[in-house]
């Protein structure tokens, strides 16, 4: 997501501030580049330019002319005028009812009903709500039993009535998520297009019944510009309060997102970005920005870990690192912790600067950790707490016992060698950053 034009943005910058003053020329010529990289990542030609239209003035303003740096208030007008295209703010839930109630709609195939698994998992784990789902795509019978297999994955209890009236059965469902406790209610409606006047009715049926605090488009980052027709579409006739981006994690340039708050008024809530039930994220502004630019997004990598990580577990580690102490028990417990996070290289990808290090296309196969995990699982407790001890009959047992090789074990034992070695310099005080 947005690899190439953040490259392509970063030559631009890098052109200016290579310039000891901003004259019209230079900065068109800048400016044909971000042009370019826009144009590139598909967002949209009238967004684009009226974009470059107005980095360009102000950039050719007072405050750029008598600065020291220009390049540096250059990126500075870009950033905001990137965050200004997305709608600066982040758009928050509405969840202020009991139930706070919840309306998904979409094209078929935009991945309505599994965003729907992670739009409750996710509310769930970050807001402490207890959620329902209600099935109300009744024109598909997979729709229902796909709900109820994801619920069932979460432990969320599914409502639902079979293939009966869609407007009912929501209706329905309200009532007994009122009666029953839950505070949140996720609405799983039938996948339409907007200019099937019929269908589209019955979604207008169903929010003039149950009044929701939310109606959410989930469009497919894939379908590239069409988007903007969708959501038009859509909002004409229901007065969306948001968008979920799904599949941004696929094969999209991503322009989309640059296009869709300014052209629709729409604001973005949430971006899908893996296939797993975890794989949703709140849409940020600025943090894309921030990723846009290549200045990758720490916080995000924060809150992710928050999330999955036991912090009384990670407490002890850090201390047994301070210490020097750290054993194969507490390597092993960091590994099990670190799988939680999901696909690393997608974690490594937010790192500030991964793609001028070569990061953004690194893979990182899940069977190597399954493999470490395997090795170390094999030895006694006593081997774990003292690696120092295993020989050539252990080593040939443990390789035996995690069907792996004896080359692997001792790889394994060279590593945690190694570390330890850094984790006693780290304590003296000796250890240096070669950089």
């Amino acid at each position: 997501m947005f690899e190439s034009l953040t490259e392509k943005l970063e030559k631009a910058i890098s052109k200016i501030k290579g310039y000891g003053i901003i004259t019209e020329e230079n900065i068109s010529e800048a400016m044909r580049d971000v042009r370019l990289a826009l144009l590139e990542a598909d967002v949209n030609y009238k967004v684009v330019k009226e974009f470059t239209n107005k980095v360009k003035e102000k950039a050719l303003g007072e405050e750029v002319k008598k600065s020291l740096k220009p390049g540096d208030v250059f990126l500075k007008i870009l950033k905001d005028e990137l965050l200004s295209l997305l709608g600066n703010d982040k758009a928050e839930l509405s969840l202020n009812n009991n139930p706070s109630i919840i309306m998904l709609v979409g094209l078929q195939g935009s991945g309505k009903t599994t965003t729907i698994g992670k739009l409750g998992n996710l509310l769930r784990k970050k807001k402490s709500k207890k959620p329902i789902f209600i099935a109300a795509d009744v024109y598909r019978p997979a729709a229902i039993d796909q709900l109820k297999t994801i619920g069932k994955e979460l432990n969320i209890e599914v409502y639902e009535e079979g293939q009966a009236d869609a407007v009912k059965i929501v209706e329905n469902g309200v009532n007994y998520a009122k009666k029953n406790g839950y505070d949140v209610v996720l609405i799983d409606t039938a996948g339409r297009l907007h200019v099937d006047d019929e269908l589209m009715q019955e979604l207008k049926n169903i929010v003039e019944k149950v009044r929701p605090n939310e109606i959410i488009l989930v469009i497919d980052a894939m379908i590239g510009q069409d988007a903007i027709n969708v959501i038009t579409g859509f909002n004409d006739k229901l007065s969306l309060t948001g968008t979920i981006l799904s599949k941004m994690d696929g094969d999209t340039k991503g322009g989309v997102a640059l296009s869709l708050k300014h052209l629709t008024g729409v604001p973005i809530k949430f971006i899908g970005t893996s296939e797993k039930l975890d794989g949703l994220d709140e849409f940020n502004p600025e943090r894309m920005v921030s990723r846009i630019l290549g200045n990758g997004d720490i916080m995000s990598i924060i809150e992710k870990a928050e999330s999955v990580i036991d912090e009384k577990e990670a407490m002890s580690t850090v201390k047994k690192i301070q210490s020097g102490k750290m054993d194969l028990e507490d390597f092993l417990s960091q590994l099990k912790q670190i799988k939680k996070l999901g696909p690393l290289e997608n974690l490594i990808k937010l790192l500030p600067g991964a793609r001028k290090l070569g990061l953004n296309n690194i893979s990182i196969d899940p069977k190597e950790f399954t493999k470490l995990e395997a090795i170390i699982s094999s030895m006694t407790k006593k081997e774990r707490q003292h690696p120092d001890i295993i020989k050539a009959s252990r080593k040939q047992r443990i390789a035996s016992g995690s069907g792996t090789s004896v080359q692997d074990v001792n790889k394994l034992l060279t590593q945690f060698e190694q570390m330890q070695k850094m984790m006693k310099m780290m304590k003296n005080g000796n250890f240096k950053m070669p950089f």
